[in-house]
């Protein structure tokens, strides 16, 4: 008798003998074969020998199958997987505001209560300062003043028109990092996170020109080097404690003993943040004093050499007011253009333009390319001079500018290291920072630091930069020695970051000559730098 199953019900209790039964295992393909001996099989009675028969459900795999192993694997994942969190019931049970009471909230708040300084008035805190916060004002603030060398009376005594003000609300801010109590208050928590987004890039646009007017003959990527020596996070517990401002930052704990992920994220916070107070308060000036004065850094010191690397000899001439005369922060920082300059910021400019490229007027890119690029760009600007000579000298100079910010390296370099757009491309980035920080503070009054931070990463992309210059078609201007122009004719990955680096260099070089105005201009009128540009399908 053979069996088509493992387990069968027999229907008798007692079979006759049988010599041969065969079963046919569904777990191993080979039929396994049993023998049995007649004479051991017994007439047993119904009431001694019992057969459990199991009914299996046929569509079972079996156990050793590996898709039922993967069924229970699965099963377990889900099983042990871990629970989403839920937010608290606080925010399930608040209604939502409606848009009556949120207009109110807006119209109290302090941000809109400055009109003549809408960026300052963009980065106080959401709503006012409450007793615990004025506690903490009267318990510390005057010793914040006093390390800083600031006057000790309230800045409330300041006039309507003076922005210093507000002095004494932006500093409790950017002292309320976010490991401290306070931050966990909204408004403190928003005031100081948006402080310390605008502080990092007023550092490294006044370090920038600071440094390319120290240094007229040295190329962006030492100057770069010896700014993250200043202000990379590393060096910032030196700074705050050569300041004696520890104890503001670290109420409870030794600075010295805290290991560094405890204790440089919190001072980079607070650092980034008091020059962004500072800097809508005071200037650029004062960061300055703040810098070398009460921080005293120094570019010059030996751990804030740049490595060395092979220098071009650079034989061009520099302006009268570099050559042989190291500029010192004083110097900077007191600089007031004359009121018959040319530019803006005339010292800056002749920083990153050499005297040298006055060779370049009437050259081919200067009658067959200039014109377009300037009908391009909009230049030049209607400017009221009192004398003539002056407008023409500076859209002459203007001229020489634009063809350098076309100038790629390749062609020029190794001849005359600064006939390329290098310098004007490093002030064109940290203003182009700048700029768009300020938009968004002003833009988005109610949006965490954060936030603000990542919008500011994503529009200020390189391929996006680049893309926007190529949108007004101006890529086909550039400078390229015949060599590079072979290699980029057919090579689009190439060419981009060239076209990155002109669109920075044309902003360094609109702040140098009519200012930061220009530079929004440029950015949000001419090349529309918040609009989102899908790839053309």
């Amino acid at each position: 008798m053979e069996l088509s199953s493992p387990f069968t019900q027999l229907s008798k209790p007692c079979s006759p003998p049988m010599s041969d039964l065969s079963f046919s295992s569904s777990v191993s393909p080979f039929p396994l074969q049993i023998h049995f001996k007649a004479s051991q099989i017994k007439q047993r009675n119904t009431h001694n020998f019992r057969v459990f028969a199991v009914a299996v459900d046929p569509q079972e795999l079996p156990r050793n199958s590996p898709q039922r192993l993967l069924e229970e694997l699965s099963k377990r994942k889900k099983a042990t997987a871990p629970r989403k969190k839920v937010p608290p019931r606080r925010f399930i049970l608040r209604p939502p505001m409606d848009d009556k009471r949120l207009a109110e909230r807006f119209l109290n708040s302090p941000q809109l209560s400055l009109k003549s300084f809408p960026l300052l008035s963009s980065c106080l805190p959401s709503s006012r300062l409450n007793n615990a916060d004025k506690t903490w004002i009267d318990e510390y603030l005057l010793e914040a003043k006093q390390a800083l060398g600031y006057p000790l009376e309230p800045s409330e005594h300041y006039g309507d028109d003076n922005p210093a003000k507000q002095f004494d609300t932006l500093l409790y801010l950017a002292f309320q990092h976010p490991a401290c109590e306070r931050s966990k208050t909204r408004h403190v928590k928003g005031g100081h996170s948006r402080l310390c987004f605008l502080g990092q890039y007023v550092l490294e646009l006044a370090l920038a020109e600071y440094c390319l007017q120290r240094y007229p003959r040295e190329s962006p990527g030492p100057m770069r080097e010896r700014v993250f020596g200043l202000i990379g996070k590393r060096n910032l517990p030196k700074w705050i404690k050569a300041a004696s401002l520890q104890n503001l930052v670290f109420p409870y704990d030794n600075m010295d003993k805290l290991i560094r992920k405890e204790r440089e994220p919190p001072v980079k916070s607070v650092f980034w943040a008091l020059f962004g107070a500072i800097y809508l308060c005071f200037g650029i000036p004062e960061v300055y004093r703040i810098l070398f004065e009460v921080f005293g850094m120094d570019p010059d010191a030996e751990d804030c050499q740049p490595k060395l690397r092979r220098q071009l000899e650079d034989v061009d001439y520099v302006s009268v007011e570099f050559d042989g005369n190291k500029l010192s922060w004083q110097d900077v920082a007191a600089y007031k253009p004359p009121e018959d300059a040319l530019f803006a910021h005339p010292r800056l400019f002749r920083a990153c333009v050499p005297p040298g490229m006055h060779r370049f007027r009437g050259n081919i890119w200067d009658y067959d390319s200039r014109p377009k690029v300037m009908r391009t760009l909009g230049y030049p600007l209607s400017m009221t001079d009192r004398i003539p000579e002056i407008t023409e000298a500076r859209n002459i100079e203007l001229g020489l500018g634009l063809q350098l910010c076309f100038l790629h390296p390749s062609k020029h370099k190794f001849d005359h290291p600064r006939f390329c757009y290098e310098r004007l491309e490093y002030v064109g980035q940290k203003i182009q920072d700048l700029v768009m920080a300020e938009r968004l503070l002003m833009k988005h009054l109610d949006a965490p630091g954060r936030w603000l931070q990542e919008r500011h990463r994503r529009v200020l992309m390189n391929k996006f930069c680049g893309r926007y210059l190529r949108e007004k078609y101006l890529h086909q201007f550039i400078i390229y020695s015949e060599q590079v122009q072979d290699a980029y004719e057919h090579n689009r990955r190439l060419r981009n970051p060239a076209t990155t680096a002109v669109q920075q260099a044309l902003h360094g070089l609109s702040y140098t000559i009519y200012g930061k105005p220009d530079v929004r201009r440029l950015m949000f009128e001419v090349f529309d730098f918040e609009q989102i540009q899908p790839k053309a399908i």
